[in-house]
């Protein structure tokens, strides 16, 4: 019976959970890159000040930190701040947060995710109406009710999304 010793199963497990923190990890180093390069490096600005307090929370080590503000100050390549409005399943809104080096490649990307599973990409403000800014984060004005089944496709959706290496929140308004 090969693969049930204690180690074995400490090892899935912690593989497990260094993915997920990979993943994590990884959006925050590019939301400290963004704030980083618009703050030019000043770690007092209130952008990057955000961004290492979300860092901090989700335990990130400080040195990572640091690289990521070193590596903004000294590289060349631009990430800048995308957000795309869709529709879904049952006509529920969408609002897709990212970072992107290349736009053209991460709207089609985006389009790619969406059309595959039953959404469609709109025009900018044709989404947006349906929430308000509450601090950083978008909240629903209007939740809409949906099926199972378009709760299902939403799901499958946003996991798809939220997998997207440019993609950091994704918002919807379903009930």
């Amino acid at each position: 019976m090969s693969g049930h010793s204690k180690w074995s199963k400490i090892k899935h497990k912690k593989a497990s959970t260094d993915a997920r923190k990979s993943k994590v990890f990884s959006k925050l180093v590019r939301f400290i890159t963004v704030e980083a390069k618009k703050a030019k490096g000043d770690r007092n600005s209130p952008g990057l000040r955000m961004a290492i307090e979300k860092a901090r929370g989700e335990n990130m080590p400080a040195d990572n930190i640091d690289r990521a503000i070193d590596k903004a100050s000294a590289s060349s390549e631009e990430l800048e701040t995308v957000v795309y409005e869709a529709y879904g399943p049952g006509g529920v809104a969408i609002i897709i947060e990212g970072y992107t080096d290349n736009r053209n490649r991460t709207v089609q990307e985006v389009k790619h995710i969406l059309s595959k599973n039953g959404g469609s990409l709109a025009n900018q403000g044709a989404a947006m109406w349906a929430f308000t800014r509450v601090g950083d984060k978008l909240e629903p004005v209007s939740p809409v009710e949906l099926t199972d089944e378009d709760l299902e496709q939403l799901a499958v959706i946003v996991d798809e999304l939220e997998e997207h290496d440019d993609v950091n929140e994704v918002y919807t308004n379903a009930a």
